[in-house]
Parts: structure tokens; sequence; C-alpha cells
């Protein structure tokens, strides 16, 4: 078969039995996504470096192995992710291939050897179509990089699709591919997701390995998987955990099952619900009435140290950050090199004493306990709260209003998702509507450590009676 447009949005399952049924091929559909990418990423600016030759010569040798006159041992079907091209977010290893981290002064930079997680990848015969634009050193939330140009959100080409990972939610979004890898340190899975209406699942600590990532704070980054649909994130994750730790629920998450009578769900009592948007907070009421419809049992519970998070992972994530562009060499020899923000934030990790770093350590585990313990005390499987206070903001809007009272749009973007990165927790943003002015809102799930299971089995039940049923209209740029 020909590829059309509606295959642009298919999901990862979809196109399996395309290939299986042999109604459509790797070779076919790497290039027809390589065309679409050439029509729409110019004004989307969602791929900084596109892996046109090498990813057709994969796909060329994924469809001879799902050919099954031509199946040997040496060429065989390698499982769901079997030639689906999927993207990379720009700081993640790649060899060969070139990885700028979003930066001016590594845009020429040549990796030796993969990332843990594109060997992981790439054993599962997944075809890499190119690297994502991010925020400078992912070390922001906009994706409005001073040095390759801002990243547009689909829905909005005036707004931010969010970040760091925002090339890799633009690109999902835009149907420009079928999966994406990213990287949060606070949020920056989540909060493109929410943004521009895709899954984005940041994993628990250990649950993926970082290795091959360009770290911005090792205490706090995490390694996770974009796609449109729970189902498609659930594979790709499948393919990048950690195998021997892959399958272990938590006691915490042990404690309730989507399967049985009721699945009871925490909703915190403060902190995550104070500072909202209205139409945010329509959204998250009517996510609210389909739990409750799907049999969740909704409980308000307090969580401790809740406001202490955002100065201890500040404290962290600056200190860590400078500690390593000043070990790579880079800062402050290449300070003029960097843009104004992060290079303000890399001025701030010097100023972090040893003292106040070693509390927010401390700070950390105390929320983590508090965390784990408030589930158990309360019974419940999991936490809901929006993924962000608001929609998409405006490129180059620094303040939003809410309530009659303006806040940085950076510290409102971060609000909702720093927790879940201090505490090592697993999280998911999964798309709960569009607001009345056309743009996605985003629903998070939290629960305790290696609960990533239970997560994606609670997002996929909210997914299915609750779909967002829309994509950006692009024939514009078409």
């Amino acid at each position: 078969m020909a590829p059309d447009a509606s295959l642009a949005y298919a999901s990862i399952s979809e196109i399996g039995k395309l290939y299986r049924s042999r109604k459509l091929s790797p070779l076919e559909l790497t290039q027809f996504l390589l065309d679409r990418i050439g029509r729409l990423n110019p004004r989307l600016n969602a791929y900084l470096t596109l892996n046109s030759e090498v990813a057709l010569r994969d796909a060329a040798s994924a469809e001879s192995a799902l050919c099954s006159k031509a199946r040997r041992k040496s060429s065989r079907d390698l499982g769901p992710l079997h030639g689906i091209p999927i993207s990379l977010k720009d700081n993640l290893y790649t060899a060969g291939l070139r990885t700028t981290g979003g930066s001016g002064f590594l845009r020429d930079f040549l990796p030796l050897q993969d990332a843990a997680v594109v060997t992981s990848l790439k054993n599962s015969g997944a075809i890499l179509v190119g690297k994502t634009n991010l925020h400078e050193f992912a070390y922001g939330v906009t994706s409005n990089n001073p040095h390759f140009g801002p990243v547009r959100n689909p829905w909005d080409l005036d707004r931010i699709p969010g970040g760091s990972s925002g090339g890799s939610a633009a690109a999902l979004a835009g149907g420009l591919c079928y999966g994406s890898i990213g990287t949060d340190t606070g949020g920056s899975i989540r909060i493109p997701a929410s943004l521009c209406g895709v899954v984005g699942l940041k994993p628990g600590l250990d649950r993926v390995s970082v290795e091959g990532a360009i770290p911005l704070s090792t205490t706090l980054d995490f390694v996770g998987p974009m796609a449109r649909t729970v189902g498609d994130v659930t594979l790709l994750f499948d393919a990048i955990a950690n195998r021997e730790n892959r399958k272990r629920p938590s006691r915490a998450t042990r404690q309730s099952s989507p399967r049985g009578r009721h699945l009871r769900i925490g909703i915190p009592k403060h902190f995550f619900l104070d500072i909202v948007s209205p139409e945010i907070q329509q959204a998250f009421e009517s996510s609210l009435v389909t739990l409750k419809k799907l049999g969740a049992k909704l409980k308000e519970i307090s969580l401790p140290y809740l406001k202490e998070t955002e100065h201890a992972g500040n404290q962290i994530a600056w200190a860590e950050a400078t500690h390593y562009h000043q070990q790579a060499g880079w800062y402050p020899v290449h300070a003029a090199d960097y843009g104004e923000d992060v290079r303000s934030r890399l001025e701030m990790g010097e100023k972090v004493s040893a003292l106040e770093y070693l509390r927010a350590l401390d700070l950390r585990e105390k929320f983590i306990a508090g965390f784990h313990l408030a589930l158990l005390e309360n019974e419940v499987a999991a936490l809901v709260t929006p993924t962000t206070p608001i929609a998409a903001p405006l490129i180059g809007q620094e303040n939003i209003s809410i309530a009659g009272k303006d806040h940085s749009t950076r510290a409102l973007l971060l609000r909702l998702n720093r927790p879940a990165n201090l505490g090592g927790i697993p999280a998911i943003s999964v798309p709960c509507g569009l607001t009345p002015s056309g743009l996605p809102a985003g629903l998070q799930f939290l629960t305790g450590v290696r609960g990533e299971s239970l997560l994606l089995e609670i997002a996929a039940r909210f997914e299915q009676a609750h779909p967002l049923n829309a994509h950006p209209d692009l024939s514009a740029l078409e």
C-alpha cells in the first residue's frame, strides 16, 4: 500500500500489523516519514539532524527480515519495534551522528559510541530517523533555542512545545515519528507531553540507564519514552527498561490494582492545585469524573515537604549542572557561547554552598520517605494531578497571570513536575482534552518506586475512556 497522511498518526501496534500482513513495508514508511519531515520541519523546527541514509538502509534490512522467504537466524523479526521509525532527543549520544546537546559549541560533536538507551532500541529493531531539537543542554522548559531556533508547538505555531524535550513532543504531535526518547530533570518529558497532547513517562530511579546522556543533574536526571498513546509508550519502555528490575512493583504499588474492585487514587490536598489556570482546572475536574466512572475511589491526602521541593531541587540541579560543565571543560571557558538563560543558571550554581547542597539532599531523603509513607497510610495506589497548571504559552511569554497575580512561566511549568524528580518516583503525563482555545491539557499520575507498570495500566484505562481524538491541523504547512 502507498502511505497516506493518516498513516502519520498510526500507532506502533497498527503499523506492526500492516508490516506483518505485507500491506506496508518499513522502507515505504521510512521514506514517507522523511518526506513529511522535509515538508513540515522547516516551520516546526522539531529536528536538528536527520539520519536519512542510515535510516533507509536500516529500513531495507528490516523489510528483508520481515519477509518470510528471507528469514534466517541472522535476519529475524525483533518484535513490536522492528522497523518502527523513532527519534531521539539530541542530548543522547549516537555513534557517528552528531549530538549537539542543543548547544552552539557542540554543533559538530560526533560521539564514538551510542547511549545505552540507543543500543537497546537498535537491538529492538527500531529505526532512528533523526535527533530532535531541545532547550540548550536540557536546561529549560521552553525549547526556545538561541543557537538553532525555537521549536514550535504543532497546535499553535506561535506557542512553545514545552521543554526541554520540546522537539520530541512536537515531532510526535506533528506526525513526524512514532516514538521518541527524552530526558527529564524537572519535568522535561512530561511538560512537553502535556503542552503538545502526547504521552510521556518519567521512569523511577535506576529503571532506565542514563549512560550516554549529557547530564544536567546526576541526581535528578531520568531517561524515558514519549509517544502518542500509552500503548506505544509501554512498548518503548519495555525495550529500554533495565531488564533485571523491569517487572518488580514496590510494596506501595501492590496495595491496589487497576484490576481490583476499586482503584484508590489520591488527590493531594495542597500545592498541586494551589495555582492552576481555570481552563486546566476544568480539564482536571472533567478527568476526575472519568476516573470515577472507571470505578476509581478518589481520596484527598496530604504529602509532606511539597513546598520545599522547589528550593531543594534548584540547589541540587544548579550545583550539579555547573559542576558537570566545569568538569567537561565547557564552563567558564565557553561562557560567552551559552544562551543567556543557561549561562545565568550556571552562574547560580557557582553560588550554591556545600552546606546548602547537603541540606537539599537531606530534604530529598525526607521527601522520598514521606511520599511512600503517605501512599501506604492512605492506602492509595497512585496520585493524580494536572501535569502543568497552564496550557502552552506564547513563545517569549515570560509571565502569566492566574487569579490576578503574575507568575513566572518557567516556575509554573516546573512546579508540578519537580517533586517526581526529587523523589526518584515514576510519573506519567497523558492527554486529558483540549482547552476552549484548542490547546492540549495533560493529566499526571504518580506512584511509588518500581510502579511504572501500574502507572501505564492506569493511564491506558484513562486514555481509553477519555481519548483526545484530535490532531493539530498542519494542512497549511503541507
